[in-house]
């Protein structure tokens, strides 16, 4: 009889695969199977699974170090790789500060917000996701189960209302959210004490909603009036996923404070915040930081990250393979009613079916019989994400969605 493992079971699992390697789009298990990945691992593999340029920068820097915490000593990537984010993030940009996690790098966001307006309140919107520590929960709305048993969480922190997506009249939908907003600044928490609106381009979690450019444009307008700063969680969106290099570009919006992870590195542990030069300057030294902060190998495969995906071409290939999915995964709509909505922009796809059933029957469908691996989102289930390594092939989206075909067919 075999023993229990010892790993905790508090993971959820998308997939039961044990998984030996990885190339390109493709991972392999302990048995030799090849499997389509289409969620490269929750968006991070950017570049692909294991891409020679990336392998071999982190190979380079490890046998030169491996760590360097900044508060001891320093390490010669650390402003390249700055300047490297100065020359590709939105105007204004201009300071950055490197730590391993996304959860991290929104609290690290938070915390210089409070500290250099002197305000206490954070202002979040309905359905977003932004971690799983106790104040990202706190400022999480995606789904109950990240938060069930885990209370109190810590205050200060404040949900407005976000456009409903599945509304015909958007121009109504995005006034009355915003409305919500000056409501809650009426009845809630006056503007005067909020530090700093938080915001995603596209609603990662809840099911790849983009953002309305109105609503943007709405929230920028209250945090200039009030002298609230904007931040934004490029998190899942940024370095190339939406088919420009942060998905705020396609708005005229300037953020104050920008977060990134996921992509940044190819899958390496690592997130940056970018923010404007003089709110940096008002950040107490000292105040905030960790041990692991701006590793060495980090930067290494996020320079390397930064010099694939600038590539000529590499973004046009994202939009192109982008449109060639949501264009047949529109035409999949005539097959069965049940794939109510298609939306995305470049490889940052989602299907929303009518119930959570269909969906989990469908993912397992293209696992099992297709070794293609899809996963749900949104706060029932409903939706199925699809994000696969922005060096998709044309002939692999066609490989992905024939698999998605053929399971609507089963399942119907």
């Amino acid at each position: 009889m075999a023993s229990p493992s010892r790993l905790s079971h508090v993971w959820s699992r998308v997939t039961d695969l044990q998984v030996a390697r990885g190339h390109g789009c493709y991972v392999v298990d302990t048995d030799g199977h090849e499997y389509l990945d289409f969620t490269a691992g929750i968006a991070p593999a950017t570049t692909g699974h294991s891409h020679p340029r990336v392998v071999k920068a982190i190979a380079d820097q490890a046998e030169r170090c491996v760590h360097a915490p900044n508060n001891v000593y320093t390490h010669d990537l650390l402003e390249p790789l700055a300047d490297r984010l100065a020359e590709i993030t939105p105007d204004g940009i201009e300071s950055f500060f490197f730590t391993t996690s996304a959860d991290e790098v929104i609290e690290s966001a938070v915390k210089v917000a409070r500290q250099t307006t002197a305000r206490p309140n954070i202002v979040v919107f309905d359905g977003a996701f932004h971690g799983r520590t106790h104040l990202t929960m706190a400022m999480s709305t995606s789904r109950a189960l990240d938060r069930e048993g885990y209370g109190p969480l810590p205050g200060g922190v404040y949900v407005a209302p976000f456009p409903d997506p599945h509304t015909s009249d958007q121009e109504s939908e995005v006034s009355r959210a915003l409305r919500g907003l000056d409501r809650l600044f009426l009845t809630q928490t006056p503007a005067s004490e909020v530090a700093a609106i938080v915001l995603e381009p596209v609603i990662a979690e809840r099911g790849y909603i983009p953002t309305p450019a109105a609503f943007i444009a709405g929230v920028a307008e209250r945090c200039r009036n009030h002298g609230i700063l904007l931040i934004v969680d490029e998190v899942q969106s940024g370095f190339g996923r939406t088919g420009k290099m942060f998905a705020i570009e396609s708005h005229d919006v300037q953020p104050d404070l920008m977060c990134m992870a996921k992509g940044i590195a190819s899958g390496f542990p690592f997130a940056a915040l970018g923010l404007r030069r003089e709110i940096d300057e008002r950040w107490a030294p000292g105040s905030h930081g960790g041990s692991f902060d701006g590793n060495p190998m980090a930067c290494a495969a996020a320079l390397a990250t930064i010099d694939v995906i600038t590539e000529p071409g590499f973004l046009d290939n994202v939009v192109a393979r982008g449109t060639q999915l949501t264009d047949a995964l529109r035409n999949l709509q005539q097959l069965d009613n049940a794939l109510q909505y298609v939306r995305g922009r470049g490889l940052m796809v989602a299907t929303e079916f009518d119930g959570p059933d269909r969906t989990a029957a469908i993912v397992d469908h293209c696992l099992r019989e297709h070794r293609v691996i899809l996963m749900r989102a949104g706060t029932r289930k409903r939706t199925i994400r699809w994000m696969p390594p922005l060096i998709v092939s044309s002939s692999q989206i066609d490989d992905a969605v024939s698999a998605f075909t053929d399971a609507i067919r089963h399942t119907g």
